[in-house]
């Protein structure tokens, strides 16, 4: 509000004192001016008569001549008079005018607008900073879950897009810089509503300004940064940034666990997945010959070291080495869509390749040449370009690699359901079978769709009749709690993959545990299964029921009637 008054002052200052200047000339001479009386004599008109006459009289509404008729002087000073004000007031409207249309004033405006919306919001919400494929995604997956947001982007386009997508929720945007503090907090950075900051633009300097700024004024607000430079990464978390993604190393760990274990990298690729997404196919990358891997940046580098650490050599194609480094060993340089550089690369005996240069066309150029060449490869795509999502999947690639997805993906998991990062953490201790018995269990549950994943604990808030018979002595098992509510002989859809209970983890917990107050679960199953489970712990009448099987009747006539 002080940025919008000093506009409006500094832009208004000489409209308003050449107003002034005229007004007060003009209540000057109608003072000094002699006029004459009802009886001829001569009389001088008062300061309040005559400011209040040209007060009327320059804004041509013309209430007469008061308190007597003007002489001819009197009415030749308001004809000069009369033409001076109304010259001065188009000059002030003109300002005016050109003042609202002022692209700051607007902007000076909206922000003042967006401050005081956010001042006035009293659920819990993001701040998400950057509004571009990996936000906007995001976004959308926030809402979708009836979760709250908060955008600021630099770019005015994106901002003024969000009033036009199909959002579940309403997101607040301001068109600003996220690496400007006062942005920040008039995006609400220190709002007490405010549970987590984003920070998800192009640019790694402003995410670690954001993720410094964040830790400074906020120390309680949980900080998830994009980060594609381990110098940065190290920079935020030496700040306390809770969490850094890294969409190239992120990648490559996936890989490494399709290499180690497939069942649980599908199995988490199913529970990370999208709600209504269908549920993906198996991958096996080979390891008995070696890779090509074509383009040698910061996707490449990171492959590249995740191969070498499963023993499979690897030779990298890379067309400026002198800008990207010279890898260890096995560099043919070439852009890789030349049939001789793969053939140089040994295309005929190599297993999988990696098309991971940041052009997507070159990307889909290199799957087609080496596919022409040897038609059994296993290949990984890099993505780079949203809008190319369909000429990448008519590649058939057996794994594509999206930036964008891939950070999108982890930090709404990492919101939503943190919970389910614990539990694949603890199933990597896991063996193999162990793995492929959970995906056909999840698999039997949804059958085509990935399961819906959900983080509940069991409180006063979320299951008050629940935790109410448990004070009250009651045991409720977790098979009790899988029971259809409106038939219990039959289970639900749903499996709980883990149980936190104050310091400890159980996984995959066993039918007959005990469940208490505070414990947090995490569930996958279909949604008709979650409805039913918050009916049971939500009714006294249902948990009896499920307890003991017997429908007994509530409420003093229906028992009654029972009892007649």
């Amino acid at each position: 509000m002080e940025n919008i008054i000093f506009l409006i002052l500094r832009r208004m200052r000489q409209p308003l004192l050449t107003l002034l200047a005229v007004y007060a000339v003009a209540v000057l001479g109608l003072t000094l001016i002699p006029g004459r009386d009802a009886d001829g004599g001569t009389w001088h008109m008062s300061i309040f008569h005559a400011f209040y006459f040209v007060s009327y009289m320059a804004t041509t509404i013309g209430f007469g001549e008061i308190p007597y008729a003007f002489t001819d002087a009197q009415r030749l000073w308001v004809a000069l008079s009369l033409y001076a004000a109304v010259v001065a007031w188009i000059y002030a409207f003109g300002t005016i005018l050109a003042l609202v249309q002022d692209k700051t004033f607007q902007e000076a405006i909206a922000e003042n607008r967006f401050a005081r919306r956010i001042r006035s919001m009293r659920e819990p919400f993001h701040l998400v900073c950057g509004y571009g494929e990996t936000g906007s995604t995001l976004v959308q997956t926030l809402t979708r879950r009836g979760q709250h947001a908060v955008v600021i982007d630099i770019n005015e386009a994106r901002t003024s897009i969000i009033q036009l997508q199909d959002l579940r929720e309403f997101v607040p945007a301001l068109h600003g810089d996220a690496a400007i503090t006062r942005h920040l907090q008039e995006a609400g950075l220190q709002h007490p509503s405010c549970v987590g900051v984003v920070a998800l633009t192009d640019d790694n300097l402003v995410n670690l300004k954001i993720a410094i700024t964040s830790k400074l004024l906020n120390p309680k607000v949980k900080v998830i940064c994009r980060a594609d430079s381990h110098d940065v990464e190290a920079n935020m978390a030496s700040f306390g940034t809770d969490h850094i993604v890294d969409p190239f190393d992120t990648f490559a760990a996936h890989l490494a666990v399709a290499f180690q274990a497939p069942c649980l990298y599908l199995l988490q690729r199913w529970l990370t997945g999208r709600e209504g997404s269908a549920l993906c196919e198996p991958v096996y990358p080979p390891r008995d010959k070696h890779w090509i891997v074509c383009g040698y940046g910061r996707f490449g580098k990171a492959i590249c070291a995740r191969l070498k650490g499963e023993g499979i050599e690897v030779v990298v194609v890379e067309a400026h080495p002198e800008s990207t480094g010279q890898p260890p060993q096995g560099l043919v340089v070439g852009r890789g869509t030349e049939a001789d550089t793969l053939l140089e690369a040994r295309i005929e005996e190599a297993a999988g390749l990696v098309a991971g240069t940041d052009d997507d066309a070159n990307n889909l150029s290199i799957v087609m040449t080496a596919r022409e060449l040897n038609n059994g490869l296993f290949v990984v795509v890099r993505q780079n370009q949203h809008d190319n999502r369909d000429i990448i999947a008519a590649v058939d690639a057996d794994m594509v690699m999206h930036p964008s997805a891939i950070i999108a993906d982890k930090i709404r998991v990492l919101l939503a359901t943190p919970m389910l990062y614990e539990f694949m953490s603890l199933a990597l201790y896991e063996d193999e079978d162990w793995a492929c018995e959970l995906a056909s269990r999840v698999s039997a549950l949804v059958r085509e769709e990935v399961p819906q994943v959900r983080e509940w604990a069991l409180d006063d808030d979320c299951a008050g009749a629940l935790c109410e018979y448990l004070e009250q002595g009651g045991q409720f098992l977790l098979s009790d709690l899988l029971r259809n509510p409106w038939k219990r002989e039959r289970p639900l859809k749903a499996i709980v993959l883990l149980v936190r209970r104050r310091n400890d983890r159980l996984l995959l917990p066993e039918p007959g545990l005990p469940l208490k107050s505070g414990d947090c679960l995490l569930i996958c199953g279909n949604q008709t299964a979650f409805t039913r489970m918050q009916w049971s712990v939500s009714h006294r009448h249902t948990l009896d029921y499920i307890k003991t099987g017997e429908d007994r009747p509530q409420g003093w006539l229906w028992k009654k009637l029972t009892q007649q």
